[in-house]
């Protein structure tokens, strides 16, 4: 590693935005202070990929970005500098879009018999007997006899010798066996001996559920010398080719031979609802073009990471950020083995704890990326006393329940019903199986079994637990968990047999012995986080809406506030135990961004206010929802999203506003979408929008919180880059950044306008910084002064700079958070400046004995009681260092 971490930039690589552009910018980057360019993935994605999630192909570099060799000159660059890269890898799903992906094509053509079948989370021996050795693709717009009847589907041939399947822009493979008799019918029409011995052959072929090595070896030879055979036959006669086109124009005329031929496929098209029910193979999330990789296979391991391994070793990467770990069936395995294959790597792991959660013990990371730090620094800045008065509001305004854990629930369980229910059946069947091998619990009905399973999922506390097959027991966090589940169980569900419910907490921590036990539990794990996530982040985020700063990814929306001496503990433990992991206060998976957060936030400590100007927009507005009933739940998320990130295009609203809507599934949702409804919410953000009495009262209450605002983002900004551990800044929110949600948050960055105010501050002094704060000034000026000084004075900042909480004494001391690292560095910010309006009395700092120098400010203070009206007199927050 070129240097020890100091802060990373995460910029996201699409095709207007490839490995040349982010070259660009590392020298801006360098004078910022950051050590290390955070890359979303860089392997081939599917084809206009605006993320690179949908890995498609690992061993090779994404051509759309500048493929390998642009790849190699942005590392290049980044050497130059004495910077280093940490790269976003994706281990725990591939997309399935093909002809793209050769390896998923390759299981469609052949099924259990395939290659590379064992490299996906594929289950061939359903409950559902039609679909045993059968991948269902979801992808008809229609039942599948429909489709067939309009002709959408039809057999079409390769040059190359190989058969495919095509409806619209979809194109799956031919299983050579099935395409024999199309063939024998070519062969008679052309009368040529040669095809006809190839449609023998083709028929002969080891049938495609043949799984043993030897198997697999020579059906695949026999295939590819069939396939090169009928290419040259192709090509070297053209009667032969003619014959065989005919045959194909027979079959796509003839519903019942194409669904013939259909019926012999590995593969079952089906209407895309059918995936709520009975998808078989794991995916992430309920996206079915994403299907799990079984990366616990060491075969698998090494084939989806041979490129970044060797990028590990020749420098071009220095650390991993591990995208979705929770989705493995042994997240702790995995990392062991890619601790254990390249011992010196710095490695981060996207996993979102709930509170009061850590990250468990037996993880060899550095950290997470960043989520828990982003939830605690948001939830500082929420004034607790703003609670009461906020719930009230919510309830009256929007006649919604404010029992978050309820709605939570009630989330979950929508979820495992209409999007993971495949998953929830495949878990109910293997529970059947293992009940019926335990004599006390067999005469349990599936129906009885299904209920128990999905009540447990909704009541469980966070997104998994982490039983591991090979480890003896269960850790003391995950019975915590799997207890505190099993007793919301017996509260919520009386009727529930108590000692199934016994037996269900016993299988979850591996107290009962047998192989289908384990592979229960294990993929009883993999099911809870999808049900978290989409009920949590999907969905509950959007429809419970009491204060928006608080639905964010590593939040709780029911957890209102968290105290000085929490945030103190927090980051004493992360120093203690991981003191490298990634602090982030704005990822691209943020609901919204930092300073829209810290806007919404301040209205927990002016709730009166708040209410007044909300009541007078509800009754006002009333008029402007037309024949459709007021959706008042979405109605206040608008008033709040206006108020956070105001000025905002009304395009920009519109779009954000539809999504939400849809995120919350109460009036449409993405896959039942309601164009009545949908029209009269655009139409009443246009019609409030452009009243122009409207835009002054936003304005004017804007202007109230504003300020306020921006000194809470600086504070969490602060925050960030001195608490233990390794700052993120996400890309563009140097300056205030007011983004919503994707695709909002990833509209593409003026860098140069950030150049050039770089370029400005080196001759700015503090006062026009600030009086020039609505450009963004003040932000970009904290940012640049806090990593020059880790870059001169790395050791306080680093695994052994000691994190010591500062006493503070007088009237507003709970208002204040300070702390030093290492005896040398100390931050203080404020808290709830709005409701304070700059008065802090004799509120004063325990500074360490010695002189101090304000770093953002220049003045010289003497160790001891200092006062917090001096230290903020000049910027909103002090960062104080020894002369």
């Amino acid at each position: 590693m070129p240097t020890e971490p100091r802060a990373t930039y995460r910029v996201q690589l699409h095709k207007g935005f490839g490995f040349e552009a982010a070259a660009a910018e590392v020298e801006y980057l360098d004078r910022l202070g950051v050590s290390h360019l955070y890359c979303s993935p860089v392997l081939q994605a599917v084809p206009g990929s605006t993320h690179g999630y949908d890995v498609v192909d690992h061993g090779k570099v994404n051509v759309e970005l500048g493929g390998e060799a642009g790849f190699a000159r942005l590392a290049a660059t980044l050497r130059a500098r004495g910077m280093g890269q940490l790269l976003d890898i994706v281990p725990n799903h591939m997309a399935i879009v093909t002809p793209h992906n050769r390896w998923w094509w390759d299981v469609l053509e052949n099924g259990p018999s395939s290659r590379y079948a064992a490299y996906f989370d594929v289950d061939w021996d359903p409950p559902e007997a039609k679909l045993r050795n059968t991948v269902l693709l979801p992808v008809l717009e229609d039942q599948y006899g429909r489709v067939l009847d309009k002709a959408l589907l039809g057999v079409a041939r390769r040059e190359d010798g190989t058969f495919t399947i095509r409806y619209h822009d979809h194109e799956w493979p031919v299983a050579p066996r099935s395409i024999d008799s199309l063939l024998a019918a070519a062969a008679e029409r052309c009368g040529s001996d040669e095809l006809a011995f190839v449609a023998d052959a083709q028929g002969r072929l080891a049938a495609s559920t043949a799984t043993d090595v030897v198997a697999i070896r020579r059906r695949h030879r026999h295939k590819e010398v069939l396939r090169r055979t009928l290419e040259r036959l192709c090509a070297e006669r053209p009667e032969v080719a003619a014959a065989v086109e005919a045959e194909i124009q027979r079959v796509n005329g003839d519903a019942d031979l194409l669904d013939a031929l259909l019926e012999r496929q590995n593969y079952r098209v089906g209407f895309w609802r059918s995936a709520a029910g009975d998808l078989g193979y794991r995916r992430f999330f309920d996206v079915n073009t994403l299907v799990g990789l079984r990366v616990e296979i060491e075969r698998v391991f090494f084939d989806t990471h041979h490129l970044v391994l060797g990028w590990l070793d020749d420098g071009t990467v220095d650390g991993l950020r591990i995208d979705h770990p929770d989705g493995m069936r042994d997240p702790a395995a995995y990392l062991h083995r890619l601790r254990s294959a390249r011992p010196g790597v710095w490695v981060v792991a996207e996993k979102i704890l709930e509170a009061g959660e850590s990250l468990p013990e037996s993880w060899p990371v550095e950290g997470t990326t960043g989520y828990d730090f982003m939830g605690r620094a948001s939830a500082l800045f929420i004034d607790p006393e703003g609670e009461r008065p906020l719930t009230d509001l919510y309830a009256e305004l929007t006649g919604e329940p404010t029992d978050y854990a309820e709605v939570l629930r009630v989330q979950k369980h929508r979820v495992l019903r209409d999007v993971l229910g495949s998953d929830l059946n495949r878990l109910t069947a293997q529970l059947v199986e293992v009940c019926e091998h335990h004599r006390n619990y067999r005469d349990h009905t599936r129906h009885e079994l299904h209920e128990v399973v999905r009540e447990l999922i909704a009541c469980f506390p966070v997104y998994r637990t982490y039983v591991s097959a090979e480890a003896e027991g269960a850790s003391a966090q995950d019975e915590k968990y799997v207890g505190e589940a099993i007793a919301a169980v017996r509260v919520r569900r009386p009727e529930f047999d108590g000692r199934l419910l016994d037996f269900l907490r016993d299988l979850l921590l591996r107290r009962v012995p047998g192989d289908r036990e384990t592979e229960f539990v294990l993929r009883f794990q993999q099911v809870t986080g999808p049900a978290m996530a989409k009920g949590a982040e999907d969905t509950a985020f959007y429809c419970y809406n009491r204060l928006l700063a608080l639905n964010e990814v590593g939040s709780s929306p029911g957890r209102f506030g968290l105290s000085v001496r929490e945030f103190h503990e927090a980051n004493q433990a992360a120093q203690w135990k991981r003191p490298r992991g990634l602090l982030a206060t704005s990822t691209h998976d943020s609901k919204r961004s930092e300073d829209v957060r810290a806007r919404i936030g301040v209205l927990s400590e002016v709730p009166a206010a708040w209410a007044r100007v909300a009541r007078s927009w509800f009754e006002r507005h009333r008029r402007h929802w037309g024949a459709e009933p007021p959706d008042r739940n979405i109605e206040y998320l608008l008033y709040q999203t206006l108020v956070g990130a105001w000025p905002i295009e009304t395009e920009r609203v519109k779009a954000y506003v539809e999504k939400a809507a849809r995120e919350a599934k109460a009036r449409t949702s993405w896959t039942a979408p309601q164009p009545a409804y949908e029209s009269a919410l655009q139409k009443f953000v246009e019609v409030v929008l452009a009243d122009e009495t409207f835009r002054r009262e936003l304005d004017s209450f804007v202007s109230t919180v504003r300020d306020a605002g921006r000194a809470s983002s600086l504070a969490q900004v602060l925050l960030k880059l001195t608490c233990p551990g390794v700052p993120d800044i996400y890309q563009g929110t140097e300056l205030w950044d007011l983004s919503l949600v994707d695709p909002d948050n990833r509209r593409p960055v003026d860098f140069a306008r950030r150049h050039h105010l770089l370029g400005e501050l080196e001759g700015l002094p503090l006062s026009a910084v600030v009086a020039r704060a609505d450009e963004g000034l003040p932000k970009l000026f904290l940012i640049a002064r806090t990593l020059a000084l880790r870059r001169a004075r790395p050791t306080p900042f680093g695994p052994d700079g000691a994190y010591t909480p500062l006493e503070v004494e007088g009237p507003a001391a709970d208002h204040v958070v300070a702390f030093s690292r290492g005896g040398e560095v100390v931050t203080v910010v404020p808290r709830f400046v709005l409701k304070r309006r700059g008065e802090w009395g004799d509120t004063r700092v325990a500074l360490p004995a010695g002189t101090w120098r304000n770093v953002l400010t220049g003045e010289d203070l003497d160790g001891g009681p200092a006062p917090v009206d001096r230290m903020l007199a000049k910027f909103p927050v002090a960062l104080l260092a020894r002369p």
